[in-house]
């Protein structure tokens, strides 16, 4: 079967749905590539390049003659007419709100699979154009931010002054808005982020941001059965409202990330929100395309308000980083091809009874099969079983009278321990006992992520340890002293190795993989 891959339409679209690497693979398949002249040129991927890859280079007027389109945006009218009955034709087609392009699809006996219409279940991962897409919008939403921004992201103190850092809050904790957290984080800012499902927070802590806690207490705000987000209640809404308004006025920077599969995006900031931030202020609306999450954004357009804030509401975001976009696009279809390619013999099977495969499917051979059946997927970790209450005797606390016996008694052994023992021991003793409590401040005040390379190292202080105990092996009318030497000699040389062994492999997990070799 032949692949083929025509050029963008839209415009402004700067991506291609093939590259010259994901061609190699999908020649790997079995199956035959054509790329029309030109089609990658705005992603910097160049005719030559998909020649050298094994594609045949066609001009405009063949473009669509294949088994298989492989496109980034839904076929517009006039590329509709250039379909054929009985193709197959995979790109973004947003089915749910394009109700006009699946019946036309429908009428033209094509076989459409919606790229952004992948089941989200752990199996189709590597399918999921959405989250790849949203993780390059998520990062170049932050960087369109920090160009409008009129300072700098991380805080600085020079000798002309104290710089702040930016403060900037991300609505929305899925893939983009992870993303647009890891990013304003690693510029320096001070980020805190808000999601309508609890069970992220952790995931927005790992990135560096700082996830907002409003009392939500008696209110259901788990995951949809999808996975994704769902639309909350009026009481949601009356409680996260009255959270925005209290940090909206504090931050130099939003990101709105917030969609409802198949539905407007909901509105977050509104136009009081707007009035209260300081001028200079930036708002990069990433749900501008679906009507938009802050009040007076526009799609594709920059606003800038009566008090100087400006609301980017740009809808083409992975598209401006078109390399990069292009590549995970591309690798996306390849991993389709091989979900439908079993026998990896260039024939495309289309298995409806494959969950992911039904999912994508949006009309074939003249029938509709928009809406796919729902995939009953959640978030959410099963319910564990309840505990059966054993109840536990409780140990009575110990008597003041019975502490200070045993103060006492410790004492007492402590004194006839000094009186017998060579004089140089409560010199020893000393020491020791100052180590301990310094090491205790010490190790207690470092994070539990370094105590195992932190502990790693200063095991080679035993070598210490060793060099005393060999002096003191073999000497001369004591056997119980050249015993403990011994022993001694034998624990601090596990500590030593076993050390250095623990260091040399926390080594090797940063280094790369052809030097690892």
């Amino acid at each position: 079967m032949r692949i083929v891959v025509p050029k963008e339409t839209r415009p402004g679209e700067s991506r291609v749905a093939a590259t010259p690497k994901t061609v190699e693979q999908l020649i790997k398949l079995g199956y035959d590539v054509a790329v029309e002249s030109g089609a990658g040129h705005a992603a910097a991927f160049e005719d030559g390049a998909y020649a050298a890859a094994g594609a045949a280079v066609v001009p405009a007027e063949q473009a669509y003659n294949g088994d298989i389109v492989f496109k980034i945006n839904a076929p517009s009218q006039e590329e509709q007419g250039r379909l054929r009955p009985g193709q197959l034709v995979m790109s973004l087609m947003a089915p749910a709100l394009s109700p006009q392009l699946v019946e036309a699809l429908t009428a033209r006996g094509v076989t459409a699979m919606a790229m952004d219409a992948v089941p989200r279940i752990s199996r189709a991962q590597a399918l999921d154009v959405l989250s790849s897409m949203a993780n390059i919008a998520g990062y170049r939403a932050v960087i369109e931010a920090a160009n409008e921004y009129g300072g700098l992201f991380t805080g600085q103190v020079t000798a002309a002054g104290k710089m702040p850092p930016a403060r900037v809050l991300v609505v929305g904790a899925g893939v983009a808005g992870l993303a647009a957290i890891g990013t304003a984080n690693s510029l320096g800012a001070v980020v805190q982020a808000f999601d309508a499902r609890q069970e992220v927070a952790d995931q927005v802590e790992s990135m560096g941001g700082e996830f907002l806690r409003p009392d939500l207490t008696g209110l259901d705000t788990g995951p949809s059965a999808d996975g994704y987000a769902k639309e909350m209640g009026a009481e949601f809404q009356e409680r996260t409202t009255e959270l925005y308004r209290r940090i909206v006025p504090t931050v130099d920077i939003i990101v709105t990330t917030a969609l409802i599969p198949g539905r407007p995006a909901p509105r977050i900031i509104d136009e009081d929100m707007v009035a209260s931030m300081k001028p200079g202020s930036v708002i990069v609306d990433m749900a501008a395309a679906n009507g938009g999450n802050v009040a007076g954004s526009a799609a594709d357009q920059k606003v800038v308000t009566a008090n100087g804030v400006k609301i980017l509401g740009y809808t083409d975001l992975p598209g401006r980083l078109p390399t990069q976009a292009s590549q995970l696009f591309g690798t996306n279809l390849v991993n389709l091809m091989k979900l439908l390619t079993p026998e990896k013999d260039g024939q495309a099977v289309l298995d409806l009874g494959d969950t992911v495969v039904r999912g994508m499917t949006v009309a074939t051979g003249g029938e509709k099969l928009w809406p796919p059946p729902p995939v009953q997927v959640s978030a959410a970790p099963a319910a564990a079983a309840k505990a059966v209450a054993v109840e536990k005797p409780v140990k009575a606390p110990m008597s003041q009278t019975k502490r200070l016996g045993l103060i006492l008694l410790g004492a007492l052994l402590f004194l006839m321990l000094a009186a017998f023992s060579p004089a140089p021991f409560l010199g020893h003793f000393m020491v020791f006992m100052l180590a301990v409590v310094i090491g205790f401040y010490v190790i207690g005040n470092v994070h539990h992520a370094l105590h195992t390379p932190l502990m790693s190292v200063t095991n080679a202080i035993s070598g210490i340890i060793i060099v005393g105990a060999l002096l003191q092996v073999g000497h001369p009318g004591k056997l119980w002293v050249s015993v403990l030497a011994f022993i001694g000699v034998l624990v601090a040389s596990i500590n030593v190795f076993g050390g250095f062994t623990v260091t040399d492999r926390m080594l090797d997990m940063f280094k790369r993989e052809d030097t690892a070799r």
